[in-house]
């Protein structure tokens, strides 16, 4: 998609790059009327809500029907974009009901939906004539299989990929031709999004429902087998990753042919998306007109740190999944440093300033007691008040009650110029939304018993024999690594998550199983191709008998429930585990709570590399030994760490 940027006539206009490449499109979240009239204001090309319980944030409840209307009239006549979250996965019960609050959506302003459901997605198809569906990263698409599936087979309009991929891997899904949508900035979940049940077994809130109560930013110790930590970093946030920075990589993901950069924080405050979406429409005026500098990176990311961040990180993009990743000292807002303490006295400090601040600004000040000082003394994170405007290089005199030393370094963690200048916004962009008249539209909707959800002629289960041995093919990466040994007489749960890079491996052992059980619609792609027997598990995510009907005309034949369903809901898919081949989890024994890119064993220290400096998960000892996570209450939960470096977590 082109972007957009505003005319002499006051109306946005397209454009391109200097060399001549479209540039993609900025999307940005809102959780009320607020937040959309700011992304508007800041340059945004389109926008993303959720309206209704059908959305992965249930909380988010910001919209009447009135002001979501409203929302889009004023986006359509700036010539915004406005696309709604049906990302949940939804039970037979609900589907006539999320595809009616779809239709309503469209009706109201909306121009697609965001679905992660399969079987909702097909609903929504089938009822509702040229519906464009985008689909959710919830889905799990990771490779250009399962990229292409979505759109084949599920006639997805775009795909949204995992935080977790390359620049490298998000170009070779661009390559597919599928517009691929990627995050850009904003909170991280540590695990892979849509193969979490972390919140749904250990808190009963399901994060695939929307109601996630994010355990990855608590605290928790990491433990041996005689209950020992063997936590050495500074902090207990052992899951809490920092916030998602991409804006150095803007020409590169250009070059890779995105088709839109998405931000995240359909929960945070109308400052945040103003703030947030005016820098990076910023940094993308610059690459049109061809004044892309990347000195000004470092800038545009000081601007960026104005609004709530856990600190940042790039690390995905470049490939890194270890300690850099992480937050582990504070799951909290970490502002952006401007500068460090050259004097303290009494009830008042000096602060030196390498950056601009403005009267108002709330600064913080950290301090860390020396190596010498006693066990007791606490650290300090005071938050005082900047009395001055002051530019970077001055000095400024600011009162501060807490004992602190020179040296401490000084964080902006709230600011004043970027509230005042929401605020004006707002004021001039709720007078549009006041005066403008919302238009509906009609939406030709089908009668949902009528509709027919299936993708073709779905083929009978047969039954056939089933081999007693299950393996899982993470354990396999250790106990067979030379890929020799006969699994003809055993059922192999491929892996959670399939990139590119597991494509091989996962291909050798479809070849040799009896059997295999797809996690990932990467999976179901390869398994097609070879035509060899399958069955899908979660994170292909079954809560529908619509759901099912496509898994099977997919080809798939035993279908294992997740965890969470026959744990929480049992009663609601009383009649899908009725059905014929449809099973228990296959992971029923021992429930895995999350995978994670992320090592958390680099919680213990710095990884032990080869001789070329590369980390080598495959040989790393420290892996071999038992770990568990400790909550709070006590509750230990088994980690195991695979040869690719990833993180499973299981109920204990």
């Amino acid at each position: 998609m082109a972007i957009r940027t505003m005319g002499p006539s006051g109306q946005y206009e397209t454009g391109l790059d200097a060399a001549g490449a479209a540039l993609p499109e900025l999307l940005a979240p809102a959780g009320g009327l607020d937040q959309m009239l700011a992304a508007i204001a800041a340059g945004a090309d389109a926008i993303y809500a959720g309206l209704g319980g059908f959305n992965a944030r249930v909380s988010a409840h910001g919209f009447t029907d009135n002001e979501f209307a409203r929302g889009c009239a004023v986006a359509h006549a700036h010539g915004v974009r406005v696309y709604v979250t049906l990302n949940v996965f939804v039970f037979d019960d609900e589907l006539s009901d999320a595809v009616a609050l779809g239709a309503h959506a469209l009706e109201l302003g909306a121009d697609a939906l965001i679905v992660a459901d399969a079987g909702l997605a097909c609903a929504l198809r089938a009822a509702i004539p040229r519906v464009e569906i985008h689909l959710s990263t919830q889905a799990g698409a990771h490779s250009e299989g399962a990229v292409r599936l979505a759109a084949d087979e599920l006639g997805v309009e775009r795909v949204t990929t995992a935080r977790e991929l390359t620049v490298d891997e998000i170009a070779a899904l661009c390559a597919t031709g599928v517009p691929i949508e990627v995050f850009c900035h904003g909170a991280i979940c540590i695990g892979y999004s849509g193969a979490c049940e972390f919140s749904a077994l250990r808190r009963g809130r399901s994060a695939m429902r929307g109601d996630c109560t994010q355990p990855c930013r608590l605290a928790y110790d990491l433990v041996d087998e005689a209950g020992q930590s063997v936590v050495a970093v500074e902090g207990d946030r052992l899951l809490c990753p920092h916030d998602y920075l991409g804006i150095a990589h803007l020409p590169e993901l250009v070059d890779a042919g995105v088709a839109s950069l998405k931000i995240e924080g359909r929960m945070k405050n109308p400052d945040y998306v103003f703030n947030v979406v005016r820098v990076w429409r910023r940094a993308l005026d610059m690459l049109r007109d061809g004044a892309w500098d990347p000195g000004a990176v470092e800038e545009l990311e000081r601007e960026l740190g104005r609004s709530f961040n856990r600190g940042f990180t790039d690390a995905y993009l470049r490939g890194r999944s270890g300690a850099e990743l992480m937050s582990f000292e504070r799951a909290i807002n970490q502002g952006v440093r401007v500068g460090r303490l050259v004097a303290v006295g009494h009830e008042e400090v000096t602060v030196e300033l390498d950056a601009a601040v403005a009267a108002g600004d709330t600064l913080e000040i950290r301090f860390y007691p020396g190596v010498d000082a006693r066990p007791d003394v606490p650290k300090r994170w005071p938050q005082v008040p900047c009395p001055v405007d002051a530019a970077a290089g001055k000095r400024v005199v600011v009162h501060c009650k807490r004992k602190v030393d020179a040296g401490c370094e000084v964080y902006l963690i709230r600011s004043a110029g970027v509230l005042d200048q929401t605020a004006a916004v707002l004021e001039r962009m709720r007078a549009e939304a006041d005066a403008i008249a919302p238009v509906a539209r009609a939406v030709e909707v089908l009668p949902f018993e009528d509709v027919a959800v299936d993708s073709g002629a779905s083929p009978e289960l047969v039954e056939c024999a089933v081999p007693a041995r299950m393996v899982f093919a993470w354990q396999l990466m250790d106990t067979d690594p030379r890929r020799e040994l006969d699994l003809s007489d055993t059922v192999v749960v491929l892996d959670e998550v399939c990139r590119t890079g597991d494509a091989d491996r996962t291909r050798s052992l479809m070849q040799r199983a009896g059997r295999v059980v797809c996690r990932n619609l990467g999976q179901v792609v390869i398994a097609r191709e070879l035509g060899v027997t399958f069955d899908v598990a979660a994170p292909v995510f079954c809560a529908n008998r619509a759901t099912l009907t496509w898994l099977r005309g997919l080809g798939a034949g035993r279908v294992y429930l997740p965890a969470e369903l026959l744990g929480n809901d049992a009663e609601r898919i009383a009649e899908l585990t009725a059905e014929p081949g449809v099973l228990s989890p296959v992971d029923a024994d021992c429930p895995e709570l999350m995978v994670c890119e992320h090592c958390l064993l680099t919680a213990e220290g710095v990884c032990a590399t080869d001789a070329t400096g590369q980390v080598r998960c495959r040989d790393c000892l420290r892996r071999r030994q038992v770990r568990y996570l400790v909550e709070r209450d006590g509750t230990r939960l088994p980690v195991a760490i695979d040869a690719c470096g990833r993180t499973r977590i299981f109920l204990s």
